[in-house]
């Protein structure tokens, strides 16, 4: 959960991912350049060919593969790893299979139509368990293919000693705008001890606050984008007025999207150890099933919302919740802050209103606080009368950092008909 400059831990419950920085020569870079134009190349393809009809299911995306090595108009196709196209079909599968998920599920608007991915900074390849090799020390990584871009030194504060290469079941190369970079996926089960602390706890995230819990204490919110918002608009005039296609015009995209990448850090850090105190604290957390997703679509707020990084909090609640055995709970976020948590009374109130005074019973809180205090009610509700739940988390959503590892799908068998 460390966030350093050079190095990245990004988790999930059944995962580990490690990150790296790769440290080589321009001509190493430019030939994981051509591994990452022909992994879009092979992605792209194959989805050309789902709108042509030439490809239905996921078997045929895979020998769709073969068909685009063995085609000597594309030389390039074959000098990148089997598994790594492979890899590259699966995204292109996993894209179709989501839009035909929100298509059966009736999803209101657009439903992810499976599009062409464009030339950009931020790209990555992705290989299995070939393609790919260590050194004794974990500290250098050579990559094999067709492309031979050679041995690079992995910079980073942590190594991989503790685990055998055996569980690394991917290797990913990502390109950023500060370098490229290495991502291990390890098959490893990662569970935490935490002793009992008798607290439970509701949380209700704002932007004045970043979030007020049941017990009246409150969060500063960091406001990472607004502190560097000045840097970024300065950065973005220089920008253009370069002349397109221009060197310069690289070096400002460049200068540009390093900005943006450190306050998304930041933020990303920040979010994460904050989630890891509230969990290690605390023996159940509340929070609201906010859809951040519809309130972005608020352009007066849609900024603040987003520097916030509501989601990202959650999705690290969440974690940590399994890694700890913590329960997180999301509620329904409505009346959480027009009920009175003391009397149960609805007392209407506007955004402006930032006290709440019931005039039923006298209860005076803070309006933030009044919420927090009916999420943990409406928490415990859920959590007494949830029957035979084997997971923590309730809110059902995807955890974070899931691997890309694909389970065989299997057809759903059908009940015998009972004999009349």
């Amino acid at each position: 959960m460390i966030l350093c400059y050079n190095f990245i831990v990004v988790l999930s419950d059944k995962m580990l991912l490690y990150e790296a920085k790769l440290e080589g020569t321009i001509d190493q870079y430019s030939r994981l350049d051509d591994a990452i134009r022909t992994g879009r190349f092979v992605r792209n393809s194959i989805i050309r060919a789902w709108l042509d009809g030439q490809v239905k299911s996921r078997n045929e995306a895979y020998k769709y593969c073969k068909i685009l090595a063995e085609n000597p108009e594309f030389p390039w196709a074959r000098l990148l790893n089997s598994q790594a196209r492979q890899a590259h079909a699966e995204r292109a599968w996993a894209s179709i299979e989501r839009f035909y998920r929100n298509c059966r599920a009736q999803v209101k608007g657009k439903k992810g139509f499976p599009k062409f991915k464009k030339s950009q900074v931020r790209a990555s390849v992705e290989y299995k368990v070939s393609g790919w090799k260590l050194s004794q020390d974990r500290r250098y990584i050579e990559f094999t293919d067709g492309f031979k871009a050679g041995i690079f030194k992995l910079w980073g504060t942590r190594d991989l000693h503790f685990y055998q290469i055996e569980l690394i079941k991917r290797v990913r190369v990502v390109r950023r705008y500060d370098g490229y970079y290495a991502q291990f996926l390890i098959d490893h089960n990662r569970e935490e001890s935490k002793e009992l602390t008798g607290r439970q706890i509701g949380l209700d995230v704002g932007l004045n606050h970043f979030y007020t819990d049941s017990f009246g204490e409150q969060v500063d919110n960091p406001r990472f984008l607004r502190k560097d918002e000045q840097k970024i608009k300065r950065l973005q005039r220089r920008l253009s007025k370069t002349q397109p296609k221009s060197k310069n015009r690289a070096k400002a995209r460049n200068k540009l999207g390093f900005a943006h990448l450190v306050v998304s850090r930041r933020r990303n850090d920040w979010v994460c150890k904050l989630a890891q105190r509230v969990i290690q604290s605390n023996d159940l957390v509340a929070i609201e099933n906010l859809k951040v997703r519809n309130m972005v679509k608020n352009h007066c707020l849609a900024k603040s919302i987003s520097d916030a990084a509501w989601y990202r909090f959650r999705e690290w609640l969440e974690y940590f919740g399994v890694v700890y055995g913590v329960p997180v709970i999301a509620v329904n976020p409505s009346y959480t802050s027009q009920k009175c948590s003391h009397c149960g009374q609805i007392v209407l109130k506007t955004l402006s209103t930032r006290t709440h005074k019931c005039p039923h019973c006298g209860f005076i809180a803070d309006r933030d606080e009044n919420a927090a205090l009916n999420i943990l009610k409406l928490a415990l509700k859920q959590w007494a009368n949830t029957v035979g739940r084997t997971e923590f988390q309730v809110s059902g959503e995807i955890p974070l950092c899931l691997s890309m590892e694909t389970s065989s799908s299997k057809g759903t068998q059908r009940k015998r008909k009972s004999s009349q």
